[in-house]
């Protein structure tokens, strides 16, 4: 059975990616970016030590947030990450084998995809809503023009996206936007979390008022 965003998700439209030095990292930011209203959190497996992190990190947060495992290309590394408490799985691009552990698992899982014959795919294999990748590469537009045949999908825009261009990403369609190094910034060098607390707010709002001009 296809699982349904989450309301971390869709609630605050701003899911975070975290790319950092090593998984020792990632509970201040953590902290700061739930504490700041993003509830749905990214962790990629590109950071070392992300798995072993992961049930310490889960069993911190609030019931009204999520951390979910992203770059998963393997199905040993998607059983891993449910085992670990991931709450969804996020892939670079269209992987059968990681979509059915999730879907088996009855875990969210947002399979990358660039083009209409991925994105579909993705879809029929079962995918929460697909991520479409790399999206600053591809435009706002390309979104709104993959609606027109496809409008029964759920697309979340992921890879470059920058808080200016939230608004038109939101206006686009999108269930919600994915962040990395323009929300996170420089926060894993210099630990500023009050800066980082301040983008957060900025995208929120970004995507409060588009959503509202879009209604």
């Amino acid at each position: 059975m296809r699982t349904e965003p989450s309301p971390a998700l869709t609630g605050s439209g701003v899911v975070a990616v975290l790319r950092a030095p090593n998984a020792a990292a990632y509970p201040a930011v953590v902290q700061t970016l739930v504490a700041s209203g993003v509830t749905s959190v990214e962790l990629t497996l590109t950071t070392p030590g992300t798995l072993d992190a992961l049930p310490a990190l889960v069993s911190a947060l609030p019931d009204t947030a999520e951390v979910g495992v992203g770059t998963v290309l393997t199905a040993d590394h998607a059983r891993a990450a449910i085992d670990g408490g991931a709450r969804f799985l996020v892939t670079p691009a269209v992987k059968p084998d990681v979509i059915r552990v999730a879907v088996d698992a009855g875990i969210r899982v947002y399979p990358g995809a660039m083009t209409p014959t991925e994105v579909e795919s993705g879809w029929d294999l079962g995918a929460t809503a697909v991520k479409v990748f790399p999206a600053a590469t591809l435009g706002p537009d390309y979104l709104r023009h993959l609606h027109g045949p496809l409008p029964y999908i759920p697309l979340l825009p992921s890879g470059g996206i920058d808080l200016a261009a939230i608004p038109t990403w939101i206006a686009a369609g999108a269930i919600a936007v994915s962040l990395g190094g323009p929300l996170l910034g420089a926060v894993f060098e210099d630990h500023d979390a009050d800066a980082l607390a301040l983008r957060c707010r900025a995208a929120l709002r970004a995507v409060t008022d588009a959503r509202g001009a879009r209604a």
